[in-house]
């Protein structure tokens, strides 16, 4: 099997991305210098950026012979949609990068791994983003959870960090034995591992529905533990107080939207989208359903009672994962509406969690053993650094969807999606958790601007506006921006289905 040169073009960000990595890694053998890494991990995210725009303008639909979609074997396959996700982790891995810069200054250990590391993790994000087979997704997950056992443990010698490590580590591992066990089983039915063909095999093939369901069972342990969905989600808040705040940022954005993206793929393969489905897979859409409203209930009950920005977040996060986890399922009546949402959705997630995490690793830096994630860290914030303050405002905002923010776009499509699915009970679990968020979204901005004297020196991060704090303030006025003028990514979205495959 040859691969054509147009489709070596297709796969151009990936290759460059895995490029970045082997880059990084020669810096470090010749030379180790802290800014050289990390100069070199974002100007290689950088340039694979550029590729994804090289690539789709040399797609355009008005010639006979577009690029897009482009098979690469029957692994990969670049279309608009891959490049959409690539975007959205190359944007995680930038922020990651810029953030962890600062935060690593007073670390007294080898820094520079930590960039090789962040490179690895945002490789196998891209090839998640591109994968159309079985094999590739599970390479890719492995791709993006092995560097992240690393990058949890980096300050290992605090004990909440090697905990987090540890139990991030053996938890993962276990996740991914339930994955690639629920693969053998498919397998062993549709006799091929690329997506189409198991989705044809579901519709298809009614004898041996129980072993389906069991594949497909243990598939959802997986995946619902990469996600940090119920009932798998008791690692996240003890894994995102004990992460480097940057790596937190980055589990809960490039890792979560990466593994999300191959979900997506996965169910619009799967007859779970198509009203006609067949009984097994109305079994399996309830499943998910409560697995849905269980998260999005779980993960707002239980941040109400936190006293950590980083646990709050995490917790945040479960309920997130579960407003779009609602939305897969309202595929079943409007496959392009769900794409949309979950298209927005994302994006607008990826800016608020990826500000919130910068805000929370900007007030920590420089090291100093551990992060100031206590809400105590940011009382009174407003009266020392007001643009940190605004900026972690804004992100607050967006995550409980108030409007002016892309946060209240993304619940907005969400909740239309299970409107015109005629989900009600879904539609309720999406507002009460809404409502549920934003007593603990807005309970923690209020500290922000308390003049109470008590806490009046707990500002510990550095007294000068760093490259962190320009990110963190472009990330919010990117908020903004597509909270009050949606349209430009309502149209990066449509681009994002223009090509699909």
């Amino acid at each position: 099997m040859t691969i054509q040169l147009s489709e070596l073009f297709a796969i151009l960000p990936l290759i460059l991305a895995g490029l970045n990595a082997v880059v990084v890694m020669l810096s470090i053998a010749w030379r180790r210098d802290h800014i050289t890494s990390a100069s070199l991990t974002v100007f290689g995210f950088l340039i694979t950026g550029l590729s994804l725009i090289l690539i789709y303008f040399a797609a355009s639909p008005d010639d006979g012979n577009a690029l897009l979609p482009r098979y690469v074997t029957s692994l990969l396959i670049v279309d608009g949609f891959a490049l959409f996700y690539s975007g959205l982790v190359l944007i995680a891995g930038i922020g990651t990068a810029i953030f962890a810069y600062h935060w690593l200054e007073g670390f007294d250990d080898n820094k520079e791994e930590f960039y090789l590391l962040l490179a690895i993790a945002v490789t196998g994000g891209i090839l998640l983003a591109m994968s159309n087979h079985m094999a590739s997704m599970f390479i890719g997950i492995e791709l993006i959870s092995l560097p992240l056992f690393g990058l949890v443990a980096y300050t290992f010698e605090r004990s909440r960090t090697l905990e987090a490590g540890i139990k991030y580590m053996v938890l993962s591992a276990a996740a991914s034995s339930f994955l690639l066990f629920g693969i053998a089983l498919l397998y062993a039915e549709s006799g091929s591992l690329t997506f189409s063909a198991v989705g044809k095999s579901l519709a298809e093939n009614s004898l041996h529905a129980p072993l389906i369901l069991v594949g497909l069972g243990m598939m959802i342990v997986g995946f619902g533990f990469k996600l940090s969905l119920f009932p798998f989600q008791l690692w996240t808040p003890d894994v995102y107080q004990g992460a480097p705040a940057p790596v937190a940022g980055f589990l809960a954005t490039g890792s979560k939207i990466a593994i999300f993206a191959v979900l997506v793929r996965l169910f619009l393969e799967s007859p779970i989208t198509h009203s006609n489905s067949l009984p097994q897979t109305d079994t399996l859409s309830t499943v998910i359903i409560v697995i849905a409203v269980a998260s999005i209930l779980f993960g707002n009950l239980l941040a109400l009672t936190q006293k950590s920005a980083k646990r709050l977040l995490g917790y945040s996060s479960i309920a997130h994962m579960g407003y779009l986890l609602v939305t897969l399922v309202a595929m079943r009546a409007d496959i392009y509406l769900a794409q949309m949402t979950v298209l927005i959705y994302l994006a607008g997630y990826l800016f608020a969690s990826l500000g919130a995490f910068g805000v929370v690793s900007v007030i920590s830096s420089p090291y100093r053993g551990d992060d100031q994630d206590d809400f105590c860290a940011f009382r009174g914030l407003f009266w020392h650094k007001p643009v940190l303050a605004m900026v972690m405002t804004v992100m607050m905002l967006s995550l409980a969807g108030i409007p002016i923010t892309v946060g209240f776009i993304g619940k907005f499509y969400a909740v239309m999606s299970t409107v015109y699915a005629e989900l009600w009970w879904l539609t309720g679990a999406v507002v009460v958790g809404s409502a549920l968020g934003l007593f603990y979204y807005l309970r923690f901005m209020a500290s922000f601007y308390s003049r109470d004297t008590e806490h009046g020196d707990r500002y510990t991060g550095p007294e000068k506006a760093t490259v962190g704090t320009v990110f963190a303030a472009i990330c919010a006025i990117a908020v903004i921006v597509f909270g009050v003028w949606p349209q430009p990514l309502i149209e990066l979205a449509y681009t994002g289905m223009a090509f699909l495959g």
